[in-house]
């Protein structure tokens, strides 16, 4: 097996993470040739870092070594370098959101067809293990039918201070963490979108959203929760979803949570509690043998890593994971939101 040879167009943090990470971990189908970056003191780590740097992007594009181009730059400049990749016979990987609309995306996928070249997008948190766990439970009705899952990523220190502030390059926490969180939804619910409802925040005064609220429900019933917020200085649980028979909360990426599940048990009914100044039946917890505490499900990655599944599509022609028409349901999705809230 021939590892595909890859070049990196930008070095800055992911385009690294890439070389120095998720590729060296799939060496066995992916490597990396080179870099190019705009900014000379990338291309010194780049080099610092054993790779070759191109003195410029024609150089990069005209290398007939290597077969492939991970694009890592800023978002609005993602169509332009995909096309002159594309266009000089390279298969491209895309960091995400793909483009800044799906106008955009659409020229990039034409190109890709008429140049006969593989394009995909690195939606690479459909293999988050907290995710992996959600979609299981999801799946084998672990909890019983799940109808809730609600979705957070929090922190409390605001917009990373780069073009991530920008309007124009595409910068906000929507394009920036909600392309991944409503990816992940949409991948994992089976059932057409009905109603979305979206609440973008600018607390923080830039002229792009420093986090959201969005609120989903999908013909099938359930019911969604999205939130990213970078003013959150102590944050919610990653994931709390319900089940017709149980509960389950996913603090953080640690992994650590559990499930609460119904046992079925015939039992007394609950006492009142205490509650505030008054008395409440109803939100007394349930008797202890009502229920049981389980651990988090194990879980494997039940498809191949990102870059093997690169590999499989251009060499053999297999299935991408990170199918195009989902990485523009997504986009549309987002770019919907967005005219929403400019009106």
């Amino acid at each position: 097996m021939k590892p595909l040879q890859f070049a990196i167009i930008g070095y800055g943090g992911m385009g690294s993470y890439h070389a120095k990470t998720i590729m060296k971990k799939s060496s066995e189908v992916v490597a990396v040739k080179g870099v190019y970056d705009i900014k000379s003191e990338r291309q010194d780590v780049a080099q610092a870092d054993g790779f070759l740097a191109y003195e410029s992007l024609p150089e990069l594009l005209e290398d007939e070594t290597t077969d492939a181009v991970l694009i890592a730059t800023p978002n609005d400049s993602h169509k332009e370098l995909a096309i002159a990749a594309l266009k000089a016979g390279k298969h491209v990987v895309c960091e995400k959101p793909v483009a800044m609309n799906t106008k955009e995306l659409d020229e990039i996928l034409a190109e890709a067809k008429k140049c006969k070249r593989t394009f995909m997008v690195h939606q690479n948190r459909r293999w988050d293990p907290d995710f992996l766990m959600i979609r299981q439970m999801y799946q084998e009705k672990t909890l019983g039918d799940l109808f809730q899952i609600e979705s957070r990523v929090q922190g409390a220190n605001g917009i990373p201070g780069d073009w991530r502030h920008l309007q124009k390059h595409g910068g906000g926490m929507l394009l920036d963490w909600g392309v991944h969180l409503f990816d992940q939804l949409l991948f994992l619910i089976d059932s057409p979108l009905q109603t979305i409802q979206t609440d973008l925040s600018y607390i923080l005064g830039d002229e792009v959203d420093d986090g959201f609220h969005s609120y989903l429900t999908f013909e099938n019933g359930v019911k969604v929760i999205i939130e990213v917020g970078t003013t959150n200085y102590i944050p919610l649980p990653r994931w709390y979803v319900k089940g017709m028979e149980g509960t389950a909360l996913i603090s953080d990426w640690d992994l650590n949570g559990k499930m609460v599940k119904a046992t079925h048990e015939e039992t007394a009914a609950p006492k009142p509690i205490q509650a505030g100044v008054g008395l409440t039946k109803t939100m007394a917890p349930p008797r202890e043998d009502a229920t049981e505490v389980l651990s988090l499900p194990a879980v494997e990655t039940p498809y191949p890593s990102f870059y093997a599944n690169f590999y499989d599509v251009v060499v053999n022609g297999g299935e991408p994971i990170v199918k195009n028409s989902e990485v523009r349901r997504v986009l549309a999705l987002l770019e919907t939101i967005l005219a929403e809230e400019s009106k």
